[in-house]
């Protein structure tokens, strides 16, 4: 009996030693992974010399002068909240259309069968192949034969959405949609529902861990994106974060490093919010859509 005791204790210690011990490494992985993220939070209280004296993190003559000259105007007729504004004027419908034209194209591929569908599929996911950069030339020679460069709607950026043109998230929501019995899609024809009422009543309930996947990523996509924004607006006032960014380092008098972090910070904020208040639904839709299909 006491030797049973002792064999208990024994493994009891080394499971608790080893959990220590993966609880220790995910703690020194994760401080690293997020190290970056804290120094830069710490900077914007620093000044130039103190940002470039050492790595650390507090500062030790702490200064609000980044976030005060970070509300002024560095662009003629924008500022950092005019910008913000605008940002979300072109981040907001394309989230909303993408995951309309996403839900539309992979409930075709997924649920119906029609001549030429696997030609059309393997099309669909070449396009994964195609980097954008080759495709910026021909597309802003065709939004300026359109007349949208400089549009005051956006349009380049936005209304491209519309027709399912985030390749990856179609295929995303398609892998999650072979993981739905077909038999939901029987009971609900035999309830009276037609196609769309069942895609609506039906489908989209279900995929919606999926689809929180699919508007946080072009969510942060768009938030980030600077070449887009770059090639198809050309009046400040209309600029989103990402050219306002660049526009507050001036590099004839020097860049007043705070302030850069400073309005760096304050861009990426809704971004973090948005993330941390819709992560376990998009962990799911990840995990989901990478084991099921």
């Amino acid at each position: 009996m006491a030797e049973l005791t002792a064999t208990r204790r024994r493994i009891f210690t080394r499971q608790r030693v080893s959990s220590l011990i993966r609880y220790a490494i995910l703690i020194i992985v994760g401080f690293i992974m997020i190290y970056p993220l804290l120094w830069m939070v710490g900077s914007t209280f620093k000044n130039n010399n103190e940002i470039f004296s050492g790595m650390h993190i507090i500062p030790r003559n702490p200064t609000l002068s980044g976030y005060e000259n970070a509300m002024k105007s560095y662009g003629g007729d924008i500022d950092l909240w005019k910008s913000m504004v605008n940002t979300y004027k072109i981040v907001i419908p394309k989230v909303l259309f993408t995951l309309f034209s996403a839900t539309l194209t992979a409930y075709g591929f997924g649920r119906f069968e029609f001549k030429g569908k696997k030609f059309l599929f393997a099309v669909l996911m070449s396009t994964l192949f195609l980097p954008q950069v080759v495709l910026n030339v021909p597309q802003f020679l065709m939004y300026t034969r359109l007349g949208w460069v400089d549009s005051p709607l956006y349009l380049p950026l936005i209304l491209t959405t519309l027709f399912a043109t985030e390749t990856y998230f179609v295929f995303l929501l398609i892998q999650f949609l072979r993981s739905i019995p077909r038999d939901l899609d029987e009971a609900a024809k035999i309830d009276g529902c037609n196609t769309f009422q069942t895609l609506i009543k039906v489908i989209v309930p279900m995929l919606m861990p999926a689809l929180v996947s699919v508007g946080l990523f072009q969510f942060m996509w768009s938030n980030n994106d600077f070449m887009g924004p770059l090639l198809y607006i050309n009046t400040p006032a209309r600029y989103p974060a990402t050219i306002y960014v660049k526009l507050s380092m001036d590099a004839d008098t020097g860049f007043e490093w705070n302030r850069v972090l400073a309005v760096s910070l304050i861009s990426i904020i809704p971004s973090l919010v948005v993330f941390f208040l819709a992560q376990k639904s998009f962990v799911d839709g990840i995990s989901a859509g990478s084991l099921k299909g």
